[in-house]
């Protein structure tokens, strides 16, 4: 299974969500390959100051070749996490083409409702080519007893693409363990914000702790 994130707005938490997906999608004693598609390279800068072994693969191809590369590579692999590009390109097209399934990330404001529509134009134009593509929002960034997130959800539904149940808070943890070359997994195990990458984990895979 390749699962892409994908998001045209910088900021949307896209490589955040991938490495703490990929930790925990391993943690179930699966093969991970996470590929870093991002030019700027987030998720190896991540992995450069790591200092201990991922139980994932992590790689880098940010050229639009991934359609080409990725099904090839993920042969090995049981899943596979693709960590996209920001901005509408031909990055983005690639991803879209190599994926089983494509999650976009949406902080919940206005302007990410806005920016997800040129991603859904390039879904459902890949649908064309890939009839059984699956594509969701995720929220994101979601601020704690707030009412905004569910406004997101009501101007999402114009898309007509499913949202999953799962939300991810906005929460310090993030950036801290990330800093770190860390997981959320690995620097709070009974952390609220690992219990949200679980079920993100459930609800895509059907895998529970």
């Amino acid at each position: 299974m390749i699962i892409s994130l994908l998001n045209q707005k910088g900021g949307a938490g896209k490589t955040t969500i991938a490495i703490n997906l990929a930790y925990a999608i391993a943690e179930t004693q699966v093969k991970v390959l996470l590929v870093d598609s991002d030019p700027q390279g987030s998720a190896r800068d991540w992995g450069t100051v790591r200092s201990e072994p991922t139980p994932f693969t992590l790689i880098g191809i940010d050229r639009p070749i991934l359609h080409q590369e990725v099904p090839k590579l993920s042969e090995a692999y049981d899943y596979t996490i693709i960590d996209g590009a920001p901005r509408v390109t031909d990055l983005t097209r690639s991803a879209i083409l190599a994926s089983d399934q494509v999650l976009i990330p949406v902080q919940p404001s206005p302007l990410d409702v806005w920016a997800s529509a040129e991603v859904v134009t390039l879904v459902r134009e890949a649908k064309l080519y890939k009839p059984n593509l699956k594509c969701n929002f995720v929220i994101n960034r979601k601020i704690t007893n707030s009412l905004i997130a569910k406004e997101v959800i009501d101007a999402l539904s114009q898309y007509g693409i499913p949202i999953l149940n799962t939300q991810i808070s906005q929460r310090v943890i993030f950036a801290d363990a990330f800093s770190q070359g860390s997981v959320v997994s690995e620097y709070d195990p009974k952390s609220t914000a690992l219990a949200e990458i679980y079920q993100l984990r459930e609800e895509l895979i059907g895998a529970t702790n």
